[in-house]
């Protein structure tokens, strides 16, 4: 494990300067195609290469959400994986939501692994043994085991978490699951090795080491993936669920893409000082007619209306917000729904609006 420290004290939540005593170790992963530590973790210290966006997480409130995490794995600037601790270890983060019976906040330290597009197998082991490596440390200097390991998506099933998938999207495409994972911890505890943890020079799992299938989750959770295109006339990098947003400050959006994991959706934007543009349902930026809604001009409302698959029982909904240009967002909106402050769209008519954040919800 590379280990490294940058605490993120411009951020609201080291800045409420809240401890905790640490009870357990709760593994995320970030839900974006962006698998560099600069994405969240800034200002450049020489490994960690540029942000040329600046929307690190060492800012007050990064996208305007109140969010932070104990430690990010993932890649430095010349490609080699590292762990970047980014609060103290004792601190109470922003990471878990709230869950049925309380909040993970409030008990575990916790940290985020910096996602691919899902599909390199070499990144993959890298990143999990580092995860493995790192959390065999935190167990030590706690006084825990791997029993006090979760995922988000445990954490939720147990009441003590929002309701987010990580990391059970991205384990089971390498043959591993929480499970196997808290098994690999286990074995280096049991090591009783101190300091450094080796690992092998390729990355890659053990010879000897046979893929777990791991049992299908008994809960329901459909991903968004979602993208904008700004006036300037670029489509930006899209990103999943809550774990980011789409758009840049300062650049109105003209054109919204949305996807869903499971399920379907419908949804359509409003033109500015013009009227609905139709309903569409794919998820294409080069499909002017069904892949994306708008038609270049700039957008001041969004709807969107999620279709939960057959037998399953509660419906979901979709939950989304916008903010208006360089200010901060306006209140969540569910599905089409209208009262409760909610209008049945997303935005004000004659404003334009910069960022946008779309995820699927229990009903």
């Amino acid at each position: 494990m590379k280990l490294c420290k940058l605490i993120l004290t411009e951020n609201a939540c080291y800045k409420t300067g809240r401890k905790i005593t640490p009870k357990g170790i709760m593994v995320h992963s970030t839900g974006a195609n962006n698998p560099n530590l600069c994405r969240y973790v800034g200002p450049n210290d020489g490994q960690l290469g540029e942000n040329k966006y600046g929307n690190h997480w060492n800012q007050d409130k990064p996208g305007g959400s109140y969010v932070c995490v104990h430690a990010f794995i993932g890649k430095l600037a010349d490609g080699t994986i590292a762990t970047y601790q980014t609060l103290p270890w004792d601190w109470r983060g922003w990471h878990a939501g709230n869950g049925s019976i309380g909040s993970a906040n409030d008990t575990h330290i916790s940290f985020e692994i910096c996602e691919d597009d899902l599909t390199d197998s070499s990144y993959f082991a890298a990143v999990y043994r580092e995860a493995v490596e790192l959390c065999a440390y935190l167990c030590k200097k706690y006084g825990l085991t791997e029993k006090d390991i979760l995922c988000h998506s445990e954490g939720y099933e147990r009441g003590i978490a929002s309701n987010h998938g990580d990391v059970m999207h991205w384990f089971p495409k390498f043959g591993k699951s929480m499970d196997t994972f808290r098994a690999e911890v286990k074995k280096l505890l049991g090591g009783g090795s101190s300091g450094e943890i080796n690992r092998p020079d390729n990355g890659k799992p053990d010879a000897g080491e046979k893929p777990i299938v791991p049992e299908k989750p008994a809960s329901f959770y459909a991903d968004t993936e979602y993208c904008v295109r700004g006036k300037k006339g670029k489509w930006y990098p899209a990103v999943k669920n809550l774990e980011d947003y789409a758009g840049v400050p300062g650049d109105a959006i003209t054109d919204v893409a949305i996807k869903v994991s499971k399920g379907s959706m419908k949804y359509r934007v409003h033109v500015k000082d013009g009227d609905w543009l139709p309903y569409v349902t794919g998820y294409n930026v080069n499909d002017h007619k069904n892949g994306y809604a708008g038609n270049g001009k700039v957008i001041d409302a969004i709807e969107v209306y999620y279709f939960t698959p057959d037998g399953i029982k509660p419906y979901r909904k979709a939950k989304y917000r916008v903010s208006p240009m360089n200010g901060s967002y306006w209140s969540w909106q569910y599905d089409n729904e209208k009262g409760n402050n909610q209008d049945g769209y997303a935005g004000s008519f004659g404003k334009l609006i910069d960022r946008f954040q779309i995820a699927i919800i229990t009903e």
